[in-house]
C-alpha cells in the first residue's frame, strides 16, 4: 500500500453499475474470435505477405543454429523462404534479442523445416493474446457499463493488423503484450490502494521495452507520465523512486548495450542501409527531390491513415471512403482528450482521464521522434516507407479510451446515443469494408 487515497475509475452516470460478469462473457467471446482468427490467418498466411516475416523467422533460426543468445547484427542471413536453409543474403533486422531467444528456446527448430513455422506462429498467438486478455481485463477492471465496454473492446478487436501480426513470427506481438499489461498497469494503479499494480505495470514496460524500441518509447513515456502525476498528487512515496529507475535501467538496457556495441541504440547494419538505399531506388525515390519537413509530416500522416488498414493492391472508391471512418474516430478521440484535460485541471479527473493523457503524452513523443527520425532516413536515401500504425499497438486502448472520455461528456441523450453508436460500428464497418489485407 502506497497510494493515499483511490481515483474514481470512469466518471459518467452509471459508470460503476456494471458487474464484471456481465462483461467477462462478452471478453470471453472476443477473446476467442480473436484466438480463432489469428490462429487460422497462422495456418494460412504467405511467409512472405508482409510484416518481415521472413526476417524475424531467420533471427529465430539464426540462434538456434548459433547458439548465440545475444548475436552479431551483421552475421545473421536470412532464410529462404521456400526451404527455409540459410542464404548469403544478409539480414536487415537491429531489434534486441530477448523475443527471438523466447521463440528459439519455445519452439522447434527452424532451419531446414518449413513446417515448424505453424509452431512459432501459434506461439505468437498465444503472445498476442495475453496482450489482448489485459485489455479486455482493463475493460472487466474498470467494471465499465455493458456498452461503454462494447466501445472499448471492439475497436481493439477490429484493429486491422492486429490479427494478421498474431499469427506471424513478429516481435510486435511481445510488445503489445508489455503495453497491454502496462496500461492495466498503470489503470489499477491509479484507480486502486494497490502497489502490486505499479509491479505489473513495470513488467509490462520491461517486456515492451526488450521486443523493440518503439515499447520503450510507449510504455515508458506513459509510465512516467503516470509516475508524475502520483507524485503531484503526493500519492507515491519518494522510496520507490529507487525500484522504479531500477525497472526503467533494466528496460532499456538494451539499448544501452547496442549504444556501446554499435554506436547506436538503432544500429545501421549494413543491411538495414542496403534495404532502404535498394529499396528506394526500386520504387524510383532515390533520383526525387527530398521533401521539406513540413511536406514530409503532411504526407506521414496520410500515408500512417491509409496504412492503418494495408491494401496489398489499389483501393477502390468506397475503400478510399471509408478511411473517413479512422480520422472520424481520431477526431472523437481527440475531443475525449481535451475534456480529460479540463477534468484534470479541474482536479475532477477519473483513472481513465489519468490513463488517456499518461498515454496521450506517450504518443504524441514518439510520434515526434517517429516522424523526425524517419526524415532523417528520408533525406539521407528517399526512403518514403516509414509511417507503420502498427507501431504503436503497444498502447492500442489509449484511441477507444479517449472515445470514452468523450463519451462521459455527452449529456444529451440523443447525441450520446449517436457518439456511442459510431464507437461501436464505425470500427467494425471499416473492418470489413475498409480494404483486404489479402
Amino acid at each position: 500500500m502506497f497510494l493515499v487515497s483511490s481515483t474514481p475509475a470512469y466518471a459518467t452516470p452509471g459508470a460503476l453499475t456494471a458487474p464484471a460478469t456481465t462483461n467477462f462473457f462478452v471478453a470471453a467471446v472476443i477473446l476467442g474470435l480473436f484466438v480463432l482468427s489469428a490462429g487460422l490467418s497462422a495456418e494460412r498466411k504467405a511467409i512472405s505477405a508482409g510484416f518481415d516475416e521472413v526476417a524475424h523467422a531467420s533471427y529465430v533460426a539464426h540462434i538456434q543454429h548459433s547458439g548465440d543468445a545475444w548475436p552479431d547484427l551483421k552475421a545473421m542471413r536470412l532464410l529462404d523462404p521456400q526451404s527455409f536453409q540459410f542464404t548469403g543474403v544478409a539480414n536487415y533486422l537491429n531489434h534486441p534479442p530477448p523475443f527471438y531467444d523466447l521463440l528459439a528456446i519455445l519452439g522447434p527448430q527452424l532451419e531446414g523445416r518449413p513446417q515448424a513455422l505453424l509452431a512459432h506462429r501459434l506461439i505468437d498467438v498465444a503472445i498476442a493474446a495475453i496482450g489482448f486478455a489485459a485489455l479486455l481485463g482493463l475493460g472487466i477492471a474498470a467494471r465499465f457499463p455493458r456498452h461503454e465496454f462494447y466501445a472499448f473492446a471492439v475497436p481493439l478487436a477490429c484493429i486491422p493488423v492486429l490479427v494478421p501480426i498474431a499469427g506471424a513470427v513478429n516481435n510486435d506481438n511481445l510488445a503489445f503484450l508489455g503495453g497491454a499489461v502496462a496500461t492495466l498497469g498503470v489503470w489499477q494503479l491509479v484507480a486502486t490502494d494497490r502497489a502490486g499494480w505499479l509491479v505489473v505495470a513495470l513488467l509490462g514496460l520491461i517486456a515492451a521495452s526488450w521486443a523493440k524500441l518503439t515499447g520503450l518509447l510507449l510504455t515508458g513515456a506513459m509510465l512516467g507520465a503516470v509516475i508524475v502525476y502520483l507524485m503531484w498528487r503526493q500519492r507515491l512515496r519518494w522510496s520507490l523512486l529507487v525500484p522504479i529507475a531500477l525497472a526503467f535501467a533494466l528496460a532499456a538496457a538494451p539499448y544501452i548495450i547496442y549504444a556501446v556495441q554499435y554506436g547506436s541504440p538503432t544500429p545501421q547494419t549494413p543491411a538495414q542501409i542496403a534495404l532502404l538505399e535498394d529499396g528506394a531506388r526500386t520504387a524510383g525515390w532515390a533520383e526525387l527531390p527530398r521533401k521539406s519537413f513540413a511536406a514530409y509530416i503532411v504526407y506521414f500522416v496520410i500515408a500512417f491513415v491509409a496504412d492503418w488498414m494495408p491494401a496489398l493492391g489499389d483501393r477502390n472508391v468506397l475503400q478510399y471512403s471509408m478511411l473517413a471512418i479512422p480520422v472520424a474516430a481520431l477526431g472523437c478521440a481527440l475531443a475525449g482528450i481535451a475534456l480529460s484535460l479540463r477534468r484534470l485541471w479541474r482536479r475532477q479527473d477519473s483513472a481513465l482521464d489519468v490513463v488517456v493523457i499518461a498515454g496521450t503524452v506517450a504518443l504524441v513523443a514518439t510520434f515526434a521522434i517517429h516522424v523526425t527520425y524517419s526524415y532523417g532516413r528520408h533525406l539521407a536515401t528517399g526512403w518514403l516507407m516509414d509511417a507503420y500504425p502498427r507501431y504503436y499497438l503497444p498502447l492500442a486502448a489509449i484511441v477507444p479510451l479517449a472515445g470514452l472520455s468523450l463519451l462521459a461528456g455527452v449529456k444529451a441523450p440523443r447525441m450520446r446515443a449517436a457518439v456511442l453508436m459510431f464507437l461501436i460500428a464505425g470500427p467494425a464497418i471499416f473492418r470489413v469494408f475498409g480494404a483486404p489485407l489479402g
